[in-house]
């Protein structure tokens, strides 16, 4: 017996209240964007440079022992949290420190960090210093704009190639929705101030890809629709479209989710925050697919018959299998 999430046969009117569902974006970005002009992102050691230690040892952490045992040491903004996670045996108590590139330094100095590392074991003999790290500020500012020039082009990129496979129309559509859902992610990042770092551009980038084949898959659909029922309106093409691929399209999140939170609860906090945009970014790039670009699509209106080549629109290429 096969697994159905969806029937095979489906007719939901998906633009019925399109307004609405664009209404509901449009607040959930506006929404995002406030949390980042007024929190901004909780930058990792990557964008803000500094000093990461990551420590282990058999004894129960007690964060008040170690910050007690490096205040003495005057390095200022220190953070510590302790790390939990379900693959850690009883005796593996892991803690994260922190600590921020100084004013007048490009990287804390190797004899402060000698300096927390030898004032832990005072407190904690067995401890063990499993890995550090350091970004100095320079590298770090460069980093960012790196990072923003990555994704304005990941983004460009597929803008032409929507244009030169389908129309403008097209392209508009799934540029929209990928944009939503960026800013979706960076606000959700925002608003509960998680660690942002490398990792979460490397999300962002697989957040872009997902998202589009998801809105190519609908996009491929519509346009033989538009061939097929010629002499249907827009709005019920595009209904007819997304019923088809509805099955395809909840399926492949769904399996794609089930994979993701298995990372989340068993990957370690390494990966957290990556697997946690990746999640979140399934869920609104599943949700743009259908109700955002498809939504624009609508708005935008598009042409109808493709037996005959328009020489201004970006489809020359549209009989081309990608």
């Amino acid at each position: 017996m096969r697994l159905k999430l969806v029937p095979q046969n489906t007719s939901f009117d998906f633009f019925s209240r399109w307004k609405v569902w664009l209404g509901i974006s449009g607040l959930m970005m506006v929404i995002a964007f406030t949390s980042f002009m007024l929190q901004g992102l909780n930058f990792g050691i990557d964008f803000r440079g500094g000093t990461t230690i990551r420590t282990q040892s058999a004894v129960e952490i007690d964060v008040g022992v170690y910050r007690d045992a490096i205040s003495p040491l005057e390095l200022g903004d220190v953070t510590i949290t302790e790390i939990f996670d379900p693959t850690f045996g009883e005796d593996e108590n892991v803690a994260m420190i922190r600590i921020q590139a100084q004013e007048d330094a490009e990287a804390v100095e190797a004899a402060t960090i000698t300096a927390v590392e030898t004032a832990l074991q005072q407190v904690v003999p067995d401890i063990q210093f499993v890995s550090v790290e350091s970004v100095g500020p320079k590298v770090s500012g460069e980093l960012i704009q790196t990072a923003i020039i990555a994704v304005a082009l990941a983004i460009g990129a597929v803008l032409v190639y929507i244009w030169l496979r389908f129309e403008w129309q097209f392209a508009l559509g799934a540029v929209a929705a990928l944009v939503h859902d960026v800013i979706l992610t960076i606000g959700i990042f925002s608003e509960l101030q998680i660690r942002f770092d490398l990792a979460i551009i490397a999300a962002l980038l697989t957040i872009v890809g997902y998202s589009l084949n998801d809105t190519v898959v609908v996009f491929d659909r519509v346009r033989e629709n538009l061939r097929k029922y010629k002499k249907k309106d827009l709005k019920e093409v595009l209904n007819i479209s997304i019923n088809e691929t509805l099955s395809r399209t909840v399926m492949t999140s769904v399996t794609t989710l089930l994979a993701l939170i298995s990372l989340y609860v068993l990957g370690g906090d390494v990966i957290r925050g990556f697997v946690f945009a990746m999640i979140w970014g399934v869920i609104v790039g599943t949700y743009s697919s259908v109700f955002v670009a498809s939504t624009i699509l609508l708005w935008l209106g598009v042409k109808r018959d493709w037996s005959k080549p328009s020489k201004t629109a970006g489809n020359q290429f549209a009989n081309i299998d990608a």
